[in-house]
């Protein structure tokens, strides 16, 4: 059952702590598709999942030839007509869950398997996982991939401890120089990392992300105009020190040693993963994933060519994932050549 807290439902986990969440389309009991929807750094379970108003030259509405102000209807409708079960959470320290002090990846697991359990949406979900939203789902692949009917990852962070990535390719990334020393910092000096962020990454009350747009293309910067979507990524927020600690707990599960890497699993055509990644991404090169389909070749790969980080706010993405993840559609414009 589901304690109140505020604004949220919440579960109480094996270990005591609270899990809140928030469920969206049909009811559970009515639904054919059931899709749990795992946020990045930074979000919440509040994120938006629907038809974004932002502005992108790929805006997959237009292949279906609606207007733009009917796309959140569109996409409303579109749960309806596939009878789809939406269940958001915010994950271990975000909004209104509790933190937990030994956060791994495998407890990340674990927390999505019980809140399954918990809320009785059945023995098989699918699994959207979000920016580094993508190391619990890469965790569920690896420890319990017969709960999963099918997996999306959108714009998935890498690891760069994976050994399969050529190192040719990743050493002089400087992405893998920022994140080794913050790796470092966390966990020798978490003190002087939380002044450092504080005064120093950002310089007035803005976002963390509006203050660096040298990792966002065009579209990205003009959806972090108008989201609401990172409500940890201030510096008013950041100053609070439990917000910070969980921000640096994820960072490192994410980013440390992992029990195995996405060449490891056992992924067929039954699994069903996709990966959509944006061709623009400045966090994430897509050649990176384009190393991972190398080892797993049945991995479905879509590939916006002008997209950004954050191309899960962009017009129809979200339309497009779930065509592509429930019923097995995909429109041309999205398959990259990949020898290019």
């Amino acid at each position: 059952m589901g304690d109140t807290c505020e604004n949220s439902n919440r579960v109480k986990l094996s270990d005591g702590r609270l899990l809140a969440y928030r469920e969206s389309g049909v009811p559970k009991e009515e639904a054919k598709y059931k899709i749990i929807l795992v946020h990045g750094f930074g979000s919440s379970k509040d994120m938006n999942f629907s038809a974004s108003k932002v502005e992108h030259t790929l805006c997959y509405v237009h292949f279906f030839g609606e207007k733009k102000s009917d796309l959140d209807l569109v996409f409303q409708e579109l749960i309806q007509e596939l009878g789809v079960y939406l269940l958001f959470y915010d994950r271990s320290g975000y909004g209104d869950s509790d933190a937990n002090t030994k956060r791994s990846l495998k407890s990340e697991v674990d927390d999505i398997a019980e809140l399954a359990d918990h809320l009785e949406i059945g023995p098989k979900f699918y699994l959207i996982g979000i920016s580094m939203g993508s190391y619990p789902t890469w965790g569920c692949l690896k420890h319990i991939p017969q709960r999963l009917s099918g997996v999306a990852f959108v714009a998935p962070v890498v690891n760069y401890r994976w050994p399969s990535l050529p190192k040719k390719l990743i050493k002089k990334d400087y992405r893998r120089g920022i994140i080794r020393w913050c790796l470092r910092i966390s966990r020798f000096a978490p003190g002087l990392l939380h002044w450092w962020v504080v005064q120093k990454v950002i310089p007035s009350n803005s976002s963390v992300l509006e203050s660096n747009p040298v990792y966002f293309n065009s579209h990205d910067v003009e959806v972090l105009k108008r989201t609401t979507g990172f409500p940890m990524l201030t510096k008013d927020k950041l100053r609070e020190r439990n917000v910070f600690d969980t921000l640096r707990d994820d960072f490192v599960a994410c980013f440390g040693q992992w029990d195995f890497e996405p060449a490891d699993l056992n992924i067929t055509e039954e699994s069903s993963v996709h990966i959509w990644h944006g061709k623009e991404d400045k966090v994430v090169p897509f050649q990176l994933q384009r190393c991972i389909l190398q080892k797993q070749p049945l991995i479905n790969y879509h590939e916006i060519p002008q997209g950004g980080h954050l191309i899960v706010h962009y017009d129809g993405t979200c339309d497009a994932i779930l065509r592509s993840l429930l019923l097995g559609e995909e429109h041309k414009m999205y398959k990259p050549v990949l020898d290019s």
